[in-house]
């Protein structure tokens, strides 16, 4: 059963702000990856897509893991492939984690999908319907409060 985990930020945390989010997006793709799995990455635009990839370049070298743009890259992917709306992972991938907030067509393409629910009420009432889009398509759902630090 595929398994969808939403992270719940919390109000004044780091996370609760876009750059923090996306250095938590980072954190979470390198945890991934060192667990075997290959990572997708669904940013918001081209723009957002763009700026997680160069925080994946900044990171520090013994850190560092192999990521591209969709489109980009070696003929079989990195290990972190990086995309947005309109576009497609180059190949198969077994978990997205996803920072669009209300692109959710491509659910039933993973078997494993990150998700996060911000504290700005518009922002969480567009995570509440990914939620019901993820329950709908068969998923097995989970909530993980961000701890602070």
């Amino acid at each position: 059963m595929p398994n969808a985990t939403f992270y719940l930020a919390q109000e004044g945390s780091p996370q609760a702000t876009v750059t923090g989010l996306i250095k938590y997006t980072v954190f979470l793709a390198q945890h991934f990856v060192k667990q075997g799995a290959k990572v997708y990455i669904n940013a918001n635009d081209k723009d957002q897509a763009e700026t997680i990839a160069e925080a994946l370049w900044q990171v520090e070298p013994s850190d560092f893991i192999g990521h591209n743009l969709v489109g980009e890259g070696p003929k079989y992917g990195t290990s972190i492939e990086i995309g947005h709306h309109g576009v497609k992972p180059l190949w198969n991938r077994q978990l997205v984690i996803n920072l669009a907030e209300n692109n959710t067509t491509f659910a039933n393409k993973f078997n494993e999908v990150v998700d996060f629910v911000p504290c700005e009420e518009k922002a969480k009432q567009q995570a509440r319907e990914r939620y019901k889009i993820y329950r709908q398509a068969g998923y097995q759902l989970q909530t993980i409060a961000i701890e602070n630090g």
